[in-house]
């Protein structure tokens, strides 16, 4: 299967209208993804945000990294962990990895990892199978294909998470880290153990990090410990 971000999608994929739906076709692979018009998905904001003063000075956010592949600044990090522990394929909270389905909708959300005050990267790759990376004309590394493809992945190693349904229901936080195959509680973000604060959108969420819902734009930021890292929402680039 291809995933490609939507400015590639303009030049390498035909699109028609079939009824009240759009037909997306991957004219390089020959796999067909549709999304189907009259489609929804669970959507809304967590209740209860506190605005971050609540947690008295916090320590500002270190520079953003360069812009990655889909214009979404890379950390200049290491990675929180690697996609070894991936599922291997098999259902993950009721998630399929599949190489041909209709899209319902297509969103994406922004995660950000500190743990005790150093930025981790959320690699590319996560939730696609024998992913096969490629670069743009600026060296950029993007997961453009692989075997199959879980509904929430990664392409770069930006922290965009790609929540690609052909159902409608909703998505967490948790199913994503379950699909990594990697822990998440109120006390541990994979390796990195201690407490867990959470921002939404640059305020503070106050419930479990794994029920944390996965909508479009939501910007979710996670501090392992100490210091606590000031929230820096990012700007998502048009086709994202």
């Amino acid at each position: 299967m291809s995933c490609q971000p939507a400015e590639v999608l303009v030049s390498q994929r035909r699109r028609w209208l079939v009824g009240a739906g759009v037909a997306v076709a991957a004219a390089a692979t020959g796999i067909a993804l549709v999304l189907v018009g009259g489609g929804s998905a669970v959507t809304g904001t967590p209740a209860g945000l506190l605005s971050p003063s609540v947690l008295g000075k916090l320590q500002p956010a270190p520079p953003l990294g360069p812009s990655g592949y889909e214009g979404v600044p890379v950390p200049n990090a290491a990675p929180l962990a690697s996609t070894a522990t991936m599922a291997a394929g098999q259902q993950v909270d009721g998630i399929s990895c599949q190489s041909d389905f209709r899209l319902l909708f297509h969103w994406h959300a922004a995660l950000t990892i500190f743990a005790y005050g150093k930025q981790r990267q959320i690699p590319a790759g996560v939730g696609i199978i024998d992913p096969k990376e490629t670069r743009n004309s600026k060296g950029q590394p993007y997961i453009q294909e692989g075997k199959c493809f879980y509904w929430l992945h990664t392409h770069a190693p930006d922290g965009v998470i790609h929540i690609e349904s052909p159902v409608q229901r909703g998505f967490t936080l948790g199913d994503f880290f379950d699909e990594w195959g990697l822990p998440l509680g109120a006390d541990q973000v994979g390796p990195a153990k201690g407490h867990v604060t959470v921002f939404y959108d640059g305020k503070v969420y106050q419930g479990n990090p794994r029920d944390i819902p996965l909508v479009d734009k939501a910007q979710i930021q996670l501090d392992v410990g100490l210091p606590l890292i000031a929230p820096d929402l990012i700007s998502f680039p048009k086709g994202l």
